[in-house]
């Protein structure tokens, strides 16, 4: 049996986990994360969890075809319950929108107040995943972007402990310094004006008088974003 492969998506949030820790994997789909960081050495066990059985067994099923069926403990149930505080030191949550995300955070209180730190990878909604996390008790310590095809996904290593509070500008966009390793970013930028630019196009030609602070919080965001990268542009020069 080959080694499994994994996305780049994947591959991205897999090189972010530490050597040695103690990992979970929450929703885990196919246990393609943890068979692989099991194959590489990355890890000695795994725990994975997913809300249905179907998934599920397909783990155990990838887990059996790589001979790492006792590495990893399979779990069924929803978000964090399958796991105890502090049972593992990172634990990943991904392929899942950025609000459900939070919901998962949310219904487990001892995640805001152990040692467990957090690989978070939302498909969506990562503007509400991040102000949620600075309101809630969580740290962002760091951002990695990655691509797949034309997708450009962020992942939030995230820890419990309070953080300086974010702007709505980098609620959407995260925090920027001079001297991040972020080859993506300026694309990631550009697309996030993009989208802000779109949505102001519509609450301008709208009737609704609900949409008029909507126009005015936008048009605050857009020109946040446009000075975001006007920033990025020139520390990279």
């Amino acid at each position: 049996m080959r080694p499994i492969a994994l996305s780049p998506r994947l591959l991205a949030l897999a090189r972010q986990v530490p050597q040695g820790v103690r990992f979970a994997d929450v929703g885990t789909d196919h246990a393609r994360l943890p068979v692989w960081l099991l194959e590489q050495g990355v890890i000695d066990h795994a725990i994975a969890t997913d809300l249905r059985e179907g998934p599920l067994e397909q783990a155990r099923e990838t887990a059996r075809r790589h001979g790492l069926s006792g590495r990893i403990s399979f779990r069924r149930g929803n978000g964090l319950a399958p796991l105890g505080p502090e049972e593992a030191d990172l634990c990943a949550i991904a392929g899942m929108g950025g609000e459900t995300i939070a919901a998962i955070l949310a219904a487990a209180p001892w995640a805001a107040k152990g040692r467990t730190r957090f690989l978070l990878q939302p498909m969506t909604s990562a503007q509400d995943l991040r102000g949620w996390l600075w309101r809630n008790g969580f740290h962002i310590e760091s951002e990695a972007l990655s691509r797949e095809g034309e997708a450009l996904y962020v992942s939030l290593t995230v820890s419990p402990g309070s953080m300086r509070p974010l702007s709505p500008t980098e609620e959407w966009a995260g925090r920027q310094f001079r001297g991040m390793g972020a080859p993506l970013r300026g694309l990631y930028l550009e697309r996030l004006i993009t989208r802000v630019q779109g949505a102001l196009e519509g609450l301008r030609r709208s009737t609704r008088p609900e949409d008029l602070w909507r126009l005015s919080e936008q048009e605050a965001l857009a020109q946040g974003l446009e000075e975001m990268k006007k920033e990025w542009d020139a520390w990279q020069r």
